[in-house]
């Protein structure tokens, strides 16, 4: 609970691709984030993916149950899934299926999306923020934005992020 409130803190009030408004959780489980996402966002569609028979179905069924409009759970596996439509992508992944998301996402996602991850960073991208969660590990949360200039290769840090990350209370 402690490290999702960090990463609902971080992530901007409204996303900087208003023309998109699609958020993914990658890897989804047994659906813990995508409801957070869908009550900050309730003008995005939250798209959760697993590729684990189990937790997807009690995902769907937990929507299903819950009458939620904005979220949906999808089985399957996510790096073959296009997701150049996502305007935020979260995920909490280890090892080389970090390095391999990353890869995915550098080609695929447009300037301005963002990418959120906690405990493990995505090799070889710079945060534009980066906090750590009030948990007993002190779980770092990883904010990274797509930048137009340096698409495909990593991502920078964008104003906003600078300003927060400089203030007192980051």
């Amino acid at each position: 609970g402690r490290v999702r409130g960090a990463m609902l803190r971080l992530l901007p009030r409204h996303l900087p691709l208003s023309e998109i408004h699609l958020i993914y959780e990658l890897g989804s489980g047994w659906g813990g984030v995508a409801p957070s996402l869908s009550h900050l966002y309730p003008n995005h569609y939250v798209v959760g993916i697993e590729r684990s028979p189990i937790p997807w179905v009690v995902s769907r069924l937990s929507a299903a149950l819950r009458g939620w409009t904005n979220v949906s759970f999808e089985f399957g596996d996510f790096m073959q899934r296009d997701l150049s439509d996502a305007s935020l992508v979260v995920c909490y992944l280890a090892g080389t299926q970090m390095e391999k998301l990353g890869l995915k996402l550098e080609t695929e996602l447009k300037p301005g999306a963002l990418v959120l991850t906690h405990t493990f960073a995505i090799p070889s991208w710079r945060p534009a923020d980066l906090i750590r969660a009030d948990d007993i590990y002190r779980s770092p949360v990883y904010l990274y934005e797509i930048s137009a200039t340096s698409k495909g290769c990593v991502a920078s840090v964008s104003q906003a992020a600078t300003e927060a990350s400089s203030s007192p209370d980051s």
